[in-house]
């Protein structure tokens, strides 16, 4: 009787040591999962950081670019304006002449 009760208790034992253990696998494994999400997610936010570091590059290279575009167009306008002033006063400069012959056709 005693054997049998010892037993019994040996086996409720054993398998509440069954039991414990499935519990720390299970959690063992709950942790790695946790683990490597924390990990993708590390991997995203710092490709994520690269990504808008890049973005940031690009936006200061096209803002130089868009200076560099200005300030060109605004060389070529003020070259076309010294151009125009200058034809305007050859224009000019020929109407004087022309005017100081009467016989010449304008």
């Amino acid at each position: 009787m005693q054997a049998e009760s010892e037993r019994e208790e040996s086996e409720s034992s054993r398998v509440l040591a069954e039991e414990d253990r499935v519990i720390r696998e299970q959690h063992r494994e709950e942790l790695e999962a946790i683990r490597q999400e924390r990990e993708s997610m590390r991997v995203a936010a710092e490709e994520a950081r690269h990504a808008a570091e890049e973005a940031r590059h690009a936006a200061e290279e096209a803002r130089h670019a868009t200076i560099a575009a200005v300030a060109a167009t605004a060389e070529a306008l003020s070259t076309n304006l010294e151009q125009m002033k200058f034809l305007e006063n050859a224009r000019s400069t020929l109407r004087e002449l022309r005017g100081n012959n009467p016989g010449d056709v304008q």
